[in-house]
């Protein structure tokens, strides 16, 4: 069982390789030179801020080690004077240092007397005018409307101005998001994915925990509809501790399970503690697995391993420590039931669940959760949104790809979709025209390009799922229906191709498609390095079927096998599934 000592240790080894990079004024964190869209000075500005997440819930439970504290005073101090050359600057609508003012606010609101009382009073009247900003410009119609909230609860609680009526139009704009069963969309969009649970549902949590005395109605529902979220995301993690790799903001990674942790922080047994504790253990261990750090010991932009190829363009080299949300708990003492609960494993699941607040059909079995979906697509484009949001299926064992090109197979990225080659390009399904969930299956109508619709059933079954597609093309074109990802040990995997079938398969385990209706040739892609998100070289075994103009209909199976417990990282470019 893993103690909270533990964790303080997990998060102190996880800061204490930051501390060179801090910059001499301390209000930034100079992690690498890769770019995000809004800059190096603020993506600086960005690392400093979220490393509190982790710190503050620190400090607030008893954590004894200050070493950085002097730095996040001078910081805050220096990053908030307009005299500075340091200073964070000025807002504008739709600003990323709104992002970054919510866990400066939280360590306002959990440990002021760290992070407030001693600033001197010229220095705290800065920081917030500084924080104050947040109030005169327009925030994304989105999870950054709590962004609002957290701020003006901070300067409410140490008697400084702050905008009541924009608490209250943030928090309308919330409700509105609401869709039932617990869910949240990540706005008036399609979109739901972890931004419901690290996002929305984590501040929501927050403001029941601060907010709990004075707003004890609103704090109620949140805390109610967490519960009731709960009883469904719990099927995004699998027995081993995995998540499905889906959507967007995935080189945040271990905060997928911060859910669990503002559940705690706020008193909200959603599920018992021992089935909470163990979620978050299994989670932690399996990313502490893997190569998610650079040779320094910083965080990496990437998944499993280093990977700018499926980042976004909001992804800086301080962004992944937004993962430390995941740390909230570390601010309940140490007598707290959560800490005094042994670790439990999952309780019982239904093999198969359909939920249709985020379109998804998901099937739990050992290892391993995979969700068959439709329907979900952004409404503003992120890179890579056909691949993070409208694939067939996701699984937490063999994750996904994105592209590097449409003009090839090997780089097109084309593991759980149906690619059509039409033009010169391989193209596949992005938004759904229509589309329905049901316990029996998933059901989607789309248009991969002008002079092509598509008809698709997916189905669960026993170690995968049948998928059935009526085309119907103006073109005479090629489609590959294409299974999972498999990890390509190179000489190790074998790769077997033939009529109607194809398989990717080693020691450990398999990939396979077949052909159960309309004439196909299996064939294996071998996608370009780097391309998937869990594994940096794989193979994705296809049935090629030739699809003549006017209407057809195709039909496969998709099976995987993993003989062994865990996915642990291998030598070299290989990935074993093994202890």
């Amino acid at each position: 069982m893993r103690d909270k000592a533990y964790y303080q240790g997990l998060l102190l080894n996880m800061v204490e390789p930051l501390k060179p990079h801090y910059s001499k004024d301390c209000a930034h964190l100079e992690l690498g030179a890769a770019a995000a869209g809004y800059g190096s000075q603020i993506a600086g500005m960005e690392g400093f801020s979220r490393v509190l997440w982790g710190l503050v819930s620190y400090w607030a439970g008893g954590g004894t080690d200050e070493s950085l504290l002097p730095v996040y005073q001078k910081g805050l101090s220096a990053g908030t004077d307009p005299e500075s050359e340091a200073y964070w600057g000025d807002l504008h609508d739709k600003d990323q240092r709104m992002v970054e003012m919510a866990a400066i606010s939280y360590g306002i609101l959990m440990v002021p007397e760290k992070l407030w009382d001693p600033l001197e009073e010229k220095e705290k009247n800065r920081l917030a005018d500084w924080l104050y900003q947040i109030n005169r410009y327009s925030q994304a119609d989105n999870n950054w409307q709590y962004f609002k909230v957290i701020t003006n609860l901070a300067l409410r609680s140490v008697g400084r101005k702050w905008s009541e009526e924009q608490v209250k139009d943030a928090m309308d704009r919330y409700e509105s998001f609401y869709i039932g069963n617990g869910w949240y969309s990540d706005g008036k969009r399609p979109q739901k994915d972890y931004y419901t649970s690290f996002g929305i549902h984590f501040y929501c949590l927050l403001y029941a925990a601060f907010m709990g005395q004075d707003d004890p109605e609103t704090a109620e529902r949140f805390k109610c509809r967490a519960a009731k979220f709960a009883e469904t995301f719990l099927y995004w993690f699998d027995d081993e501790g995995k998540a499905l790799p889906f959507g967007r903001s995935l080189t945040y990674r271990f905060a997928q399970a911060a859910f669990f942790s503002a559940c705690a922080l706020a008193g909200v047994e959603c599920i018992s503690w021992g089935v909470m504790k163990g979620i978050l253990e299994r989670h932690m261990e399996y990313w502490m697995a893997q190569p998610v750090f650079d040779n320094g010991g910083v965080l990496t932009v990437g998944y499993t391993y280093p990977n700018l190829l499926m980042s976004e363009s909001y992804n800086a080299p301080g962004s992944p420590y937004w993962s430390f949300k995941t740390f909230v708990c570390l601010a309940l003492p140490d007598s707290h039931p959560f800490w005094k609960a042994e670790s439990e494993p999952l309780p019982k699941l239904s093999e198969v669940l359909a939920v249709k607040e985020c379109d998804m059909v998901l099937c739990h079995r050992k290892h391993e959760v995979v969700a068959l979906t439709a329907g979900q697509y952004p409404v503003m484009e992120h890179p890579f949104a056909a691949e993070k949001y409208a694939k067939f299926a996701y699984s937490s064992v063999f994750g996904f790809c994105v592209s590097r090109s449409f003009h090839q197979l090997e780089q097109a990225g084309t593991d759980s979709m149906l690619a059509f080659y039409a033009h010169g390009m391989y193209y596949v399904r992005r938004a759904c025209l229509e589309y329905r969930v049901s316990e029996n299956g998933v059901y989607s109508r789309w248009s991969p390009v002008e002079g092509i619709e598509v008809e698709t059933w997916l189905l669960p079954v026993k170690g995968g799922h049948k998928r059935r597609h009526k085309i119907t093309s103006t073109i005479s074109c090629v489609a590959y229906d294409c299974g999972f990802s498999y990890p390509n040990c190179m000489e190790e995997t074998k790769k077997t191709e033939g009529r109607g079938a194809a398989e990717v398969s080693d020691d450990h385990g398999k990939s396979r498609i077949e052909a159960e209706h309309g004439d196909g040739d299996g064939i294996v892609i071998t996608a370009l390095p780097n391309m998937n998100l869990i594994f940096p070289n794989v193979c994705i075994p296809a049935v090629r079927f030739a699809v003549p103009a006017g209407k057809m209909e195709i039909g496969t199976l998709v099976e995987t096998e993993f003989t062994d417990r865990k996915i642990v990282i291998g030598g070299g470019n290989c990935y074993a599934l093994g202890d």
